[in-house]
């Protein structure tokens, strides 16, 4: 099987298109951007050993919030549930010795007020 080489351009061809030359321009600007000799080794190895210092020094941080953050779970669970009791001390009514008698001579007006929670009471 052979295959027909006139369909294919030449080399020549493909260089004078603008893309090309558009191309190559850029590629002689790249070059002209980089620095030249040894140094650019050098460069290369100080940028890597930052770049690797930084990831590591960012995960150990990480890692050292998550656990002051785990820490400190218990101690906030504390203080909530201080808060909490507070609260509900706050609004609790303070039932004296007289509560009985009172309800006894007004059972219109404690009725709907005096139900505290799990007690229910059935209408008929």
């Amino acid at each position: 099987m052979t295959t027909d080489h006139s369909r294919f351009r030449s080399g020549t061809e493909y260089r004078d298109n603008a893309a090309w030359r558009l191309a190559s321009h850029w590629q002689q600007r790249a070059q002209e951007a980089r620095p030249a000799g040894h140094l650019r080794g050098v460069k290369l190895a100080l940028a890597w050993v930052l770049g690797c210092t930084m990831l590591l020094v960012a995960t150990l941080l990480g890692i050292l919030f998550s656990l002051v953050g785990l820490l400190m779970l218990p101690l906030v669970r504390r203080r909530m549930k201080k808060r909490m009791e507070q609260a509900r001390a706050d609004h609790a009514e303070d039932i004296g010795p007289g509560w009985q008698k009172s309800q006894q001579q007004n059972p219109q007006q404690t009725q709907s007020t005096d139900i505290l929670e799990g007690q229910y009471e059935v209408k008929s």
